[in-house]
């Protein structure tokens, strides 16, 4: 048995090998890219100054409602905090005021990974959001993060139901 592809005492040729890895590192890259600008409501309200709870909706592909986020400590003022297990973001423009958003970039579904000088950041193509009302502050995202209801009760911050 002879073969181009194939030898029966190696195993596949290595041009076989090597072109089935890239392929499959191909289809990993485009997989983490892609995604949908279909799923991203642009539901960007936002809770009234000084209020506990996060009163918009929006985002209801959260995993874990009801679930403890984080203490409001643990929030710093003017910046916020990524939950990549539950795909929101929480912020605190001001003292006391927290706001949440979705995780997930409107460009092409990353997630974005820092909250850093008011911005909320996707390093896929440099997309960044106002931590106040998730709005588009550059790049190339068509729309802002859509918000995620919260509550926040004493210190601690939850996933609104």
């Amino acid at each position: 048995m002879t073969s181009a592809s194939f030898h029966p005492a190696t195993g596949p040729a290595r041009r076989t090998v090597v072109a089935a890895a890239g392929a499959a590192s191909l289809g990993a890259v485009l997989a983490a890219c892609g995604g949908s600008d279909d799923d991203a409501s642009g539901d960007t309200g936002t809770a009234p100054s000084g209020s506990p709870s996060q009163e918009a909706g929006g985002g209801g592909e959260n995993a874990g409602a009801g679930a403890a986020l984080a203490a409001t400590a643990d929030i710093p003022e003017g910046g916020g905090k990524v939950f990549p297990d539950q795909k929101v973001v929480v912020t605190q423009p001001a003292a006391g005021e927290f706001k949440a958003f979705s995780a997930t970039c409107t460009h092409q579904g990353c997630a974005v990974k820092s909250v850093a000088d008011g911005l909320i950041n996707c390093p896929c193509h440099n997309s960044s959001f106002s931590i106040t009302d998730g709005s588009v502050q550059g790049g190339p995202a068509p729309k802002p993060l859509p918000a995620v209801q919260i509550t926040v009760s004493g210190d601690s911050i939850r996933l609104a139901g």
